[in-house]
């Protein structure tokens, strides 16, 4: 509890008594922080193994945007396997709080997990928990939202990063693994992309401040040797999925006969990413067996499937027609997306799985 005035004198109180390693993070805590902290019935059913988390022995991975779409499916599959999760989400509005909550109350149930809703431009947990690694996956997420909203994206995908990079750098992390976007390579007509490839053709502010990542991330290696690997993730998709992308809103649309919006003439392609993919390339990152300093990496399928064929196999699994409406091109949006995963097989031993087919199949029976 917090009192107003700092004078109810309770024992749990963290204005009265400022707590060293504050659960809740307050600011107040974290500069006048002199007590133990003491946790009332319902914070502990909250934050389980609070001692444990407190114990500085104890290897912990922070994970940011725990509740999201990949950031959920990352935390669960690191909680299954033992490690210990500091999971930290600002819960914002972009698409359904619900739906975030629910992911979190999925990840709640392990003993090995902690949460704080937090922003990543101030937060603290970092300094508090001291953690060994990080998955750096909170963002701002759509391209098309980044044309109308470009500061926000600056402000949170950039300036957050480099909080993330700074307290890092103040408390020895030893490695971060970050979400950078196949959005990068922009209208480039080269295929597939490949790592090596000119980045200068961005089409979407979102793209923008994705490269601008990397380019810190690069920087804070060479002035303070922050090991770090970015994954340039391409279109995923699967149970959980956001809701603004086309595999969730065409087979949702196509379940309930809904008409929805079809941009361009079908023959734009995307590199379609399985979840479980994309979290086997994040893990394979994380554990970093050939011991990587600092690199970028594309993870996708390298299989990509035009507009038409995608909605042919949404029909197919749904086995219903879909229904829409052809609209022009939408601003931002590019022609293709293809990964060229050579290096990620060769330095990650990544090597995705599922086809589009058996992979909406997973997602339609997951609605």
């Amino acid at each position: 509890m917090f009192c107003i005035l700092g004078d109810c004198s309770k024992d749990q109180c963290h204005h009265c008594f400022p707590v060293k390693k504050c659960s809740k993070n307050h600011e107040w805590c974290i500069k006048n922080g002199c007590c133990n902290e003491i946790l009332v019935e319902n914070e502990k059913s909250e934050i389980k193994n609070f001692e444990e988390f407190n114990n500085p022995n104890i290897s912990k991975i922070l994970v940011t945007g725990c509740a999201g779409f990949i950031g959920s499916h990352v935390s669960e599959f690191l909680l299954k396997r033992g490690d210990y999760v500091i999971g930290i989400d600002n819960l914002n509005d972009y698409y359904s709080v619900d739906k975030k909550n629910s992911n979190l109350n999925l990840l709640k149930k392990y003993n090995n997990f902690i949460f704080f809703n937090n922003d990543i431009r101030d937060t603290k947990i970092i300094s508090i928990y001291k953690p060994e690694k990080i998955i750096h996956l909170a963002a701002m997420a759509g391209v098309r939202n980044s044309i109308n909203n470009p500061g926000l994206y600056q402000s949170v995908n950039i300036g957050g990063f480099i909080h993330i990079l700074e307290e890092s750098r103040i408390n020895n992390v030893k490695l971060i693994v970050y979400a950078s976007s196949s959005s990068v390579y922009g209208t480039n007509t080269k295929v597939p992309f490949s790592e090596s490839d000119p980045i200068d053709k961005c089409n979407s502010p979102y793209a923008c401040s994705k490269l601008c990542m990397e380019i810190y991330a690069k920087n804070y290696y060479q002035l303070h040797g922050i090991k770090n690997i970015g994954l340039r993730f391409f279109t995923v998709y699967g149970p959980r999925g956001r809701p603004d992308m086309a595999p969730y809103l065409f087979l949702n649309s196509i379940k309930n006969e809904i008409k929805f919006k079809k941009y361009g003439d079908g023959t734009s392609s995307r590199d379609y990413t399985y979840i479980d993919d994309i979290v086997s390339g994040i893990i394979c990152a994380l554990d970093n067996k050939n011991n990587i300093n600092c690199d970028i990496y594309n993870l996708g399928n390298s299989n990509p499937v035009t507009l038409n064929e995608f909605i042919k196999t949404c029909e197919k699994v749904t086995g219903k027609k879909a229904i829409y409406d052809i609209c022009d091109d939408q601003l931002g949006d590019v022609p293709i997306t293809y990964a060229d995963i050579s290096k990620a097989k060769r330095d990650l031993d990544y090597k995705p799985k599922t086809s589009l087919e058996d992979g909406l199949t997973k997602f339609f029976n997951s609605l």
